[in-house]
This record gives C-alpha cells, sequence and structure tokens, in this order.
C-alpha cells in the first residue's frame, strides 16, 4: 500500500522585518553617583632626631697673607651656622705701660685711655698700697717704716687683691681678700708707708707676676712705676709722665681734702718729694724711664691737652704695629 506525501514548496524569504514596540526612556538631567565612605589612614611624618655635629666640616678660614681693604673692617661671613673671620681685619690690641712720679695723674690718664680703647686697666699701684693696708693691719710695719719682713715674707701668698670694675662710674674698686678697700688704701696713712713696702724684693717679685698674668694677651693699660722696664719690658707703648714736685702736691693735697681728710700743703709735699726718694733708690726695680718711653711733663698741661697727645702716640704705636 503506498501512501503519496503531497510536495510542499516553502516560499523563500528574502527579508524578514520585526518591527518592536517603541519604547521611551525618561529624561535624566544629572546623575549623582555616591560612593561608600573610605576612611584614609592617618599618615604621620617621620620624626627625625636632630643631629648634633660637634665639629663644624668646614674649618674657619685663616688668610696668611693680609689683603689691604681701607679703613679696616672686620668682615664676617656666615656658613652654616659657622662664622668665618678675616684674621687679618682685626686690629692688634696694644700692651700700653704708664711710668711716672707718684701723684703726676698716671692712674687718672690709664683709666680714661683704657675706657676710651675699650681696653683692661690695672691699678698696679692700688696693688701695692692694697700690700701695705695689710702690714699695717697685721702688725707687720712700725711707725718708722721698719717692715717685719720675715712675717711678711711668710703671709704673701694670702695677701689676695682683685679689682671689680664699675661699668657706670667707669672706676675699678680695689679688694683685699674680698674686702672693698678702695678708699682707705688712698690715705695719708698708707701713702706714707707704701714705698717702704713696694721696696721689699720678694712683694715685688709676687705682684709683677700677678700683673704678668694679667697683662699677657694684650689689650691693657697699667701704670705703675716699673711697668715698661720689669713688668712688660717689650710693651708697645711705653709712656713715662712727670710733674713738678709742687704740682703733684697740689694735685694731692686738692684731692685728699676733697675727701674732707685734714692735711696741709706742706705735708704733702714732704710726703711727694720723700716717696721720689725712695722710689728711685731702691735696690730693686728702681723708678726710672725706660730707654724706649714718651715722656709727658704734664705740669703744665691741662687734661685734655694730655689726653690728646697720649692719643696721638696711641695712634702712632697703632701704626707701628699693624
Amino acid at each position: 500500500m503506498k501512501i503519496r506525501i503531497p510536495k510542499i514548496t516553502v516560499p523563500k524569504l528574502k527579508e524578514i522585518s520585526v518591527q518592536a514596540p517603541e519604547i521611551k526612556l525618561p529624561e535624566v538631567k544629572s546623575v549623582k553617583l555616591e560612593t561608600p565612605g573610605v576612611v584614609t589612614p592617618e599618615i604621620k611624618k617621620p620624626t627625625i632626631a636632630p643631629v648634633h655635629i660637634k665639629k663644624p666640616a668646614i674649618a674657619p678660614i685663616s688668610f696668611k697673607k693680609p689683603v689691604i681693604v681701607k679703613p679696616k673692617v672686620k668682615l664676617t661671613h656666615y656658613n652654616f651656622g659657622i662664622e668665618i673671620v678675616n684674621e687679618n681685619m682685626k686690629e692688634k690690641k696694644l700692651t700700653i705701660a704708664i711710668d711716672g712720679f707718684s701723684s703726676c695723674g698716671k692712674s687718672t690718664v690709664a683709666k680714661e685711655l683704657a675706657r676710651k680703647l675699650g681696653y683692661v686697666y690695672v691699678d698696679t699701684g692700688a696693688m701695692y698700697r692694697a700690700v701695705t693696708l695689710y702690714c699695717m693691719r697685721n702688725g707687720l710695719i712700725a711707725d718708722d717704716g721698719t717692715v717685719d719682713e720675715a712675717a711678711l715674707r711668710r703671709d704673701i701668698e694670702k695677701i689676695g687683691i682683685s679689682f671689680i670694675y664699675d661699668p657706670q662710674t667707669s672706676k675699678n674698686t680695689t679688694l683685699l681678700n674680698g674686702e672693698v678697700v678702695e678708699d682707705e688704701i688712698r690715705r695719708i696713712e698708707v701713702s706714707n708707708k707704701v714705698s717702704y713696702v713696694s721696696r721689699i724684693d720678694f712683694v715685688r717679685a709676687q705682684m709683677v707676676k700677678l700683673q704678668q698674668d694679667m697683662g699677657r694677651q694684650g689689650g691693657i693699660v697699667m701704670d705703675g712705676r716699673d711697668i715698661g722696664t720689669v713688668v712688660f719690658p717689650n710693651a708697645d707703648l711705653k709712656i713715662f709722665m712727670t710733674a713738678s714736685p709742687e704740682v703733684r702736691a697740689q694735685r694731692r693735697f686738692d684731692e685728699l681734702t676733697a675727701k674732707g681728710e685734714k692735711v696741709t700743703f706742706d705735708e704733702i709735699l714732704e710726703n711727694v718729694n720723700q716717696r721720689d726718694y725712695i722710689d728711685q733708690h731702691r735696690e730693686v726695680s728702681p723708678l726710672r724711664q725706660a730707654d724706649d718711653a714718651r715722656v709727658v711733663d704734664n705740669s703744665q698741661m691741662t687734661r685734655d691737652e694730655q689726653f690728646e697727645l697720649i692719643l696721638k702716640m696711641v695712634d702712632e704705636a697703632k701704626e707701628a704695629n699693624a
């Protein structure tokens, strides 16, 4: 039995068009995006310990050959905190020795000169006066000037002498073993005996040692009787001051009476002449003018005239030592 299936012809499709329904999207004006909170860890700056440099990496520069700059000015430069100074621009500080007779104004000039130059002033006369006062207080000197030298030799190392500088008055105050004795050492009783003490060899040796220690670095003005001949024989400037005995006695008389002391002019004149003789005839370091000292006779000079002359000498000494 045969079953006959009719032939089915499928039409050929060239193109199929599918029409999708129109979809309208809502208009979006802005989009806000929110992100979840993110916690950023705090980052601390590392702590760096300070570095202590004990020795500078760059050594100060010192010029051996001078650089000529006029006027002379101290040149200071800074390099990482290190101060570099041209050593050749520093002005050399002088050692100035002022010698001369008593009551001729040595201390007054020396103090004023030190203040003007910014130097240190050492009153050597006050040092011998302080030793004399020690002797008087401790019964080591008789009324006639005789000194118990054996006892003084034992005590000489115990005698402490120092100075306090008062910037307001520009004056030195003398201390004896810590006690202020500035006024007491200037009295006539001490003046009458100081020459007997100052001529003793071991006293002078002790005082000279102290004075040389004080003035070793320069920039010092020192007055006395043997500064230019014994203490600083190589001083940059030596000045020898003098005046007539009568003029010096009058100055001393005016000074003491202004302080209220009861003295006579004849008494002062006798003291001046006596001290001159003792100072010039003592065996140890007698008073004399150094061969290279500049003489200043101020008998007829005012203080201003005298000081102007000495400043000129200082300028000449600076030029010679430049």
